[in-house]
């Protein structure tokens, strides 16, 4: 047996050190070829780490939330053969110590050293006991457990988060709940009752990223924000008879493209918004394709998909292709050129989006259109009240390139061509 030792791969575009997300394996687990291992995090997006070999953890190189070097000692593995790491030859001997031993990452030959002078000495003889219990869940972790233990879990008033599980991979099993129970767990009382408990998060992966964008971009830019209503009734008009038209062979149309195709237009006479502001170099750089982002919600945080040359698409090519994006992004396979190069974005909350927003420009990028919830509301259209379809748009603008009356101007370009829809298709 030898000692085969992976280390942090090179994933291109000069990055230098990435952040360990997630182990998706354990000291003392057999894994395959391909397997994957980890995953890590670069600026632009997370990726997968598959085992090039087959063969039994000895120890892993990190933990969730650290920062590692490319070319660092990521896994180290107990293979077939000589292996690849030049100290294993040195040392055939650790490929036969008992399990115990080679469950610990480094110490095998010190423990190996060391056992005859604690031969005499009573205390060691519990340790490899206490090893048997699951390991302690990182903070946020969700516990795993079988549906009928989360309700039985839930009828008791035990949250899963405190129970230490024995079962495969720290799975809560019933007998661990009978345990925590006997031994003066805490149970959640119905009613009123005041509560104690406290949980701590650590701040890692994609949370950490929208957390260091999201100061990056208040901490550099100048934000000024402007909010328009726009009256949508005749363009959401337009959107149903195209669905009731179109839906079964082209797609279902939301209001999101054809918003697209308003920026797409407007920004025709507005170039300014539609850049990259260097501020260190102090160069403002303008596009004439739009590349849309979409801030899109995930289970793990917002993540901005691009829209790629949104100004080379119908209606029905950038809803079809914001939607595969949209999912990939959710479902966290987005790649990392699908996560990069926007150059303005397209920001919605949906159903949630309230009267007013303030979103925040997505750095280094000058401009963001936010889209709010869409209701009826009695106008008054020439003279008389009507119950017209009102929508808010929210958007924020780089201070330092975007000037407020260019801003506004653009703004209103938006809402005339989504006012009078038959004007976005127009050349």
């Amino acid at each position: 047996m030898g000692i085969h030792v992976i280390k942090m791969p090179d994933i291109g575009e000069g990055i230098a050190e990435v952040e360990l997300v997630e182990w998706h394996i354990k000291v003392g687990d057999e894994v395959h070829e391909d397997q994957v291992l980890a995953e890590v995090m670069t600026d632009k997006a997370t990726v997968e780490i598959p085992s090039p070999v087959s063969g039994r953890i000895l120890a892993l190189g990190g933990e969730p939330g650290q920062v590692m070097a490319v070319g660092g000692e990521l896994v180290r593995l107990e293979v077939e053969g000589a292996g690849n790491h030049r100290e294993a030859a040195a040392r055939p001997h650790e490929s036969t110590a008992a399990p115990s031993a080679e469950a610990q990452p480094e110490p095998a030959p010190q423990a190996q050293k060391e056992a005859p002078r604690a031969e005499a000495k009573p205390a060691p003889a519990p340790r490899p006991a206490a090893a048997a219990p699951a390991p302690r869940r990182a903070p946020g972790e969700k516990p795993l457990a079988s549906p009928a233990v989360r309700q039985r879990a839930r009828d008791l008033g035990v949250e899963l988060q405190f129970v230490q599980g024995s079962g495969p991979a720290g799975r809560i099993l019933h007998d661990d709940l009978d345990q925590y129970l006997a031994h003066g767990g805490a149970v959640v009382a119905s009613g009123y009752a005041a509560r104690h408990d406290e949980q701590q998060i650590q701040v890692i992966g994609l949370r950490r990223k929208i957390a260091q964008k999201m100061a990056e971009a208040k901490r550099r830019i100048p934000h000024f924000s402007y909010v328009e209503e726009i009256d949508v009734t005749d363009l959401e008009a337009l959107r149903v008879h195209l669905n009731a038209k179109y839906a079964a062979s082209r797609g279902k149309l939301t209001l999101l493209p054809f918003i697209a195709r308003a920026m797409v237009v407007a920004l025709r006479e507005f170039p300014q918004l539609n850049a990259r502001y260097d501020d260190e170099a102090e160069v403002i750089t303008r596009y004439g394709a739009v590349h849309l982002g979409v801030a899109t919600q995930s289970d793990s945080g917002l993540m901005v998909p691009v829209l790629r040359n949104a100004e080379s698409r119908d209606l029905w090519g950038n809803a079809a292709e914001v939607a595969r994006l949209a999912e990939a992004a959710r479902h966290g396979k987005a790649s990392r050129e699908e996560l990069s190069g926007s150059t303005i974005t397209l920001s919605s909350l949906g159903a949630l989006g309230g009267i007013v927003s303030t979103p925040v420009i997505n750095h280094p990028e000058v401009a963001i259109v936010g889209v709010n919830r869409m209701v009826e509301r009695p106008m008054v259209v020439n003279g008389q009240i009507v119950v017209r379809k009102m929508m808010n748009l929210s958007s924020s603008f780089d201070h330092r390139v975007v000037d407020g009356m260019d801003a506004a101007a653009f703004i209103q370009a938006v809402r005339a061509l989504l006012e009078h829809p038959a004007t976005l298709f127009l050349e």
